[in-house]
Parts: C-alpha cells; sequence; structure tokens
C-alpha cells in the first residue's frame, strides 16, 4: 500500500492594493493640469509594470472641460475657456466642493468599459448612502441621479455623479465626479454633459447639510477598493 503526503495548500500570492494620492482637499485645489499630469504619471506606471495603479483624490480649480462626443453648442455662453479630453462624455465642470477621483488602473481583459461604468455608478450609490442620499442609475443616461421631489424642486431627476473615462492599451484614466458642497452656479452656464431636460444637484443640497470632499474621499476610497479587487489586473 503506498503511503501518500499531504501536499501543502497552494496559496495565491498577496494582491499589492493600490494607493491613493490626494491633493486639494484641504481647502487648496489644485489646476486640472496638474490632475492631467499625475494621471499620466500613474498610468505610465502602470505600463511599465511598475505598479498596479494609482487612485487620485482631487478638487480643482474651477475648471471647463469637453469629452470627446461634446458639440460646440454645449459650451459655456459666456466664452469661458474650455480644456478638450480624451474621455468620454461631453462638456461639464470641476471645481472646489467637487471630489474628482481618476482610478488609473489596467482593466481586467474580461472587463469592458461599459461595465466599468456600471460598477462604478454601484459604489458611487453606495457612497452617496453613506451620507444619507439615495442615489439610482437612469437607463440610457451615465452617472448617479437623486430625486429632488421631496424637497419640493423639479420632480424630474438630478444628476449628482458624473463619469467619463478613457482607455489605452487597457489602462483606464479620467473618471468620476461627484458634486459634493459646490456651487451650482456655474453648471447653469452650459449644457451639463449634454443633457438639457434634467438638472445637476450636490450631496449638500440633498441632506440639507454641508458635505464637503474631504469628508467624502475616505468613504469613497474604501468603496473603490471592492471596485479594484473586481476589475482592476
Amino acid at each position: 500500500m503506498l503511503a501518500t503526503t499531504a501536499q501543502p495548500a497552494r496559496t495565491s500570492p498577496p494582491v499589492t492594493p493600490i494607493p491613493t494620492r490626494s491633493a486639494g482637499l484641504s481647502g487648496s485645489p489644485v489646476p486640472y493640469e496638474l490632475g492631467m499630469e499625475l494621471q499620466t504619471a500613474a498610468a505610465e506606471r502602470v505600463r511599465n509594470g511598475e505598479d498596479r495603479g494609482t487612485l487620485l483624490l482631487l478638487e480643482h480649480e474651477p475648471v471647463y472641460t469637453a469629452g470627446r462626443r461634446s458639440l460646440p453648442e454645449e459650451y459655456p455662453r459666456d466664452g469661458t475657456r474650455v480644456i478638450p479630453v480624451d474621455r468620454g462624455g461631453k462638456v461639464t465642470w470641476h471645481g472646489p466642493g467637487q471630489l474628482v477621483a481618476y482610478p488609473v488602473i489596467r482593466l481586467r481583459e474580461r472587463y469592458r468599459v461599459v461595465e466599468l461604468v456600471r460598477v462604478l455608478e454601484g459604489a458611487l450609490i453606495e457612497v452617496a448612502r453613506e451620507f444619507g442620499v439615495e442615489g439610482f442609475r437612469v437607463e440610457g443616461r451615465s452617472g448617479v441621479w437623486v430625486d429632488e421631489a421631496e424637497r419640493g424642486a423639479d420632480p424630474s431627476p438630478a444628476k449628482i455623479a458624473q463619469i467619463g473615462l478613457h482607455t489605452s492599451d487597457g489602462i483606464v484614466t479620467h473618471g468620476i465626479a461627484l458634486n459634493c458642497s459646490n456651487s451650482l452656479e456655474p453648471f447653469g452656464r452650459f449644457i451639463p454633459c449634454g443633457i438639457s431636460d434634467a438638472g445637476v444637484t450636490t450631496l449638500s443640497r440633498v441632506r440639507g447639510a454641508e458635505v464637503t470632499p474631504r469628508e467624502v474621499a475616505p468613504v469613497l476610497e474604501a468603496a473603490f477598493v471592492s471596485v479594484f479587487e473586481e476589475v482592476a489586473e
């Protein structure tokens, strides 16, 4: 009778966590160009196999950007400068009070960009819920929406988070913008995301109390840990 020796169970090598880098969340918003530079450097590290990626959490100085599908008639009506970018989506605004997150990662081969958008929407809905705000998806439109009808506002859904991504060689750049405590006045100067039949709102407005990007950042960071486990190589 042959004796058998129990083999030690195989264990997978530990997965290197994806680090977070923050800037501008302490009342000193950073230029949009800095965000682009940080993304470029992070994407290059992924491309060279130096790390798995970086989550950038930023608060920008006021800026309008235009995605690849933007139309001239959707630009700000007062002639304000707009920066063309290679993300999906249309014209939007970034600025103080808004939390911008750039998850610079290599997407697993089985995932398409549209599937990543759905995963990010789910994470943002969970983040909003942590602050007492119920977000939801609207079919045919990306991002996260809320119902302001209970506040006596327009009964149509209002957008609270935007998503615009770009992929090159499977590496994701750009990301999401979550309206926390920012002014809504800039959104009145253009057609946000090319959508003329719905409004824009913030976590603070819906909750009825100020919610700052600095407060939201650690909650969003925690939510994105599970996102990366699912979609990042």
